[in-house]
């Protein structure tokens, strides 16, 4: 999405200077003229425009720097970041002609995100996503809370360059709130930053507006549920936030079953569903790592005497307990991304396919299943298909309870269908 300036100012940033850009400077911004076929996309409202789309002589320009795109006609349709050696040429930004891209740009754009998140998490903004790239009109930039502490991830040379006056204003905006944020570790070690010719890498990200970086160990609560967080070493940010409300929902209808909870992680789900009221809950996933993790957290919980744990390879297991004819009332499904591109897709519907007609099939009449694919390119559609292949071959039907989708503070942008990403479902196996 290309975001429009609107709303209201935001408050006083320290310091006031334009760090980004000089005001009183004419806009020198070298100018991209894009195919109709990407004016037609910008102009629907998509913020991307791929390099076989553009047309003009960029090695005069710095890589990560703002160029103007124009259609073939000439009219002036938006200002974004350059990227030379990503598929992704131009990320846009804005598509204001007159705009200024420096502290009171960026500060906007940040307090328009913390609004958000205030209006649609409430009390739920301790520990939420804070920034969420382009559905927050900062294409490539992840910013996650975690109470005091921030964890980022940029993921576009133009954010990387920019990424220090960002923090600052963020600081300072969460600081006008309350917060004091004592420090912000970058969770940089990831591939795609290579196709945007960024290294990788992680660590506290250091400043003089910020303290001395503390330990990468916290604590947070969600729903009630106290967890431990490895901002360091725990996958993607830490803790998987975006299934925050989708766990409420699993676990109202956990009382009195047993259940199985697969792919449990740091068990999200299976300690949901155990203060729910769950008979019991067996929590299974192949890390030991990650076991160990769960049971850390049914402990500092006390729930511990509710839960058990198997470390196992859950496409191994459903087999066995459809051949030993285990008893359970509820299974949940919470599979990591099994395709992250195109290419893939056939074999992890294959994969999702498998883990869904094995739950399916183990599972008695009128048993429940929650099931779900954090894979964008696992739409709705082709999710739902599958299930109804999974259910007709397993010889039953699904009753829909609820289908759901990311909690708000990972917000969709209708227009970009990339931001919508998590597909969640709850079911009655009739």
């Amino acid at each position: 999405m290309i975001c429009r300036s609107h709303g209201k100012k935001p408050a006083q940033i320290e310091g006031g200077v334009e760090s980004v850009f000089n005001m009183k400077q004419e806009r020198a911004f070298l100018r991209l003229t894009i195919s109709k076929k990407a004016e037609r996309s910008v102009r629907a409202g998509h913020p991307w425009i791929f390099g076989e789309e553009v047309t003009g002589d960029t090695e005069s320009a710095e890589n990560g720097s703002l160029v103007d795109a124009f259609s073939e006609k000439g009219a002036y349709l938006g200002t974004g970041y350059l990227s030379k050696q990503s598929k992704i040429r131009i990320r846009l930004l804005s598509d204001n002609a007159n705009e200024r891209f420096g502290d009171a740009f960026y500060a906007r754009r940040l307090q328009y995100a913390l609004d958000y998140r205030k209006t649609v998490m409430g009390e739920d903004c301790e520990n939420c996503r804070l920034i969420f790239g382009e559905a927050d009109g900062l294409p490539g930039l992840t910013i996650d809370r975690y109470g005091d502490i921030l964890v980022s991830q940029v993921l576009s040379v133009g954010i990387e360059r920019v990424k220090g006056t960002l923090y600052r204003l963020l600081v300072q905006l969460l600081k006008e709130d309350g917060v004091q944020v004592r420090g912000i570790f970058e969770r940089n070690e990831v591939s795609i930053r290579s196709l945007e010719g960024l290294p990788l890498g992680k660590g506290w990200f250091t400043a003089d507006f910020l303290p001395e970086p503390p330990s990468p160990l916290t604590e947070i609560t969600e729903n009630g549920i106290r967890y431990a967080v490895d901002v360091e070493n725990g996958q993607k940010t830490g803790f998987f936030l975006d299934q925050k409300y989708n766990r409420l929902a699993a676990a109202k209808i956990a009382r009195g079953k047993r259940v199985l909870d697969c792919f449990t992680h740091t068990g999200s789900f299976a300690l949901n569903a155990a203060k729910g009221g769950a008979a019991h809950v067996t929590a299974v996933d192949v890390s030991e790592a990650a076991i160990g993790l769960a049971k850390g957290n049914a402990k500092l919980n006390g729930l511990e005497d509710a839960m058990d744990f198997v470390c196992a390879d859950v496409f191994d297991l459903l087999p066995q307990l459809i051949e030993e004819r285990a008893a359970f009332d509820y299974i949940i499904l919470d599979p990591p991304a099994f395709t992250k591109s195109r290419r893939t897709i056939r074999g992890a519907e294959r994969g999702y396919r498998t883990i869904n007609y094995n739950a399916m099939k183990l599972l008695p009449r009128g048993g429940y299943l929650a099931t779900c694919s954090c894979s964008h390119f696992m739409d709705g559609e082709l999710f739902e298909r599958m299930l109804l292949s999974a259910a007709h071959d397993a010889g039953v039907s699904l009753k829909l309870i609820e289908a759901r989708r990311q909690s708000p503070d990972h917000p969709t942008l209708m227009n970009v269908p990339e931001t919508d990403y998590l597909k969640f479902y709850l079911f009655q196996i009739v």
